[in-house]
């Protein structure tokens, strides 16, 4: 485990790096992160072991298609900006991963992540990302039990096996394919659950995060900006 210190009373982002033995018991391993006070950033990182591998074959195979894939166009400045999503016809993984790697899509030279950073938040109104999002399915080897998203077992589980009610994203998997910019807008997931994410291949993804004690502040700092707007 790492964790930064400081003066500092802002709960520091956690990143955990168990071993194959702590990580095989999905409920005991949550519950020693959050004995460490992992949530009370709003976000935690787990690096599983090496040794695990939730899809022996590899990406190259994949025969997936993205039904509903979205344009993202986004509009505003200074920080304040609002998003709205344009549906086109689907297309298959590999036709959004050479729509991603084209010159129009590709992500841009950069030296290291801040400054790529900074190109995202100075670009993020220029060239519309085309996002697949929301795709009902899983990655995983239907016979990997760790850390298997499509089922935990955890409540939610019994949910659906139980009682039969299946809800999107909620206790079943969903796949999101991104490029350069797609972007997800700042949210509380459903029911405050917690959300869990693994990203299979392709380049790191980036989350900013609110401690959900700073929950509140946020929603008032955004709502005096949307007034002076007005």
């Amino acid at each position: 485990m790492e964790s930064s210190s400081g003066g500092s009373n802002i709960p520091k982002i956690m990143v955990f790096r168990p071993t194959m033995e702590e990580f095989k018991d999905f409920a005991k391993y949550i519950t020693y992160i959050e004995s460490q006070g992992a949530h009370k950033a709003g976000i935690a990182k787990i690096i599983p072991p090496a040794e695990w591998k939730p899809r022996r074959n590899g990406y190259d195979d994949l025969e997936v298609t993205i039904p509903s894939p979205i344009t993202q166009v986004v509009t505003g400045c200074q920080g304040l900006y609002q998003q709205y999503n344009i549906q086109k016809k689907g297309l298959t993984v590999k036709e959004f991963e050479k729509l991603a790697n084209s010159e129009r899509y590709k992500t841009p030279r950069h030296f290291d992540y801040e400054e790529l950073e900074r190109k995202y938040w100075k670009n993020i109104t220029f060239v519309n990302p085309i996002y697949g999002a929301d795709i009902s399915g899983s990655l995983y080897d239907p016979d990997q039990d760790i850390w298997n998203i499509n089922r935990l077992g955890t409540i939610l589980d019994y949910v659906n096996g139980d009682y039969g009610i299946k809800i999107e994203g909620v206790n079943t998997a969903y796949l999101y394919f991104g490029m350069w910019k797609t972007t997800f807008p700042w949210h509380t997931e459903d029911m405050d659950l917690y959300s869990i994410n693994y990203v299979h291949f392709g380049a790191p993804k980036s989350w900013y995060a609110i401690p959900p004690e700073h929950g509140r502040r946020l929603e008032r700092l955004a709502a005096g900006k949307i007034f002076l707007i007005k």
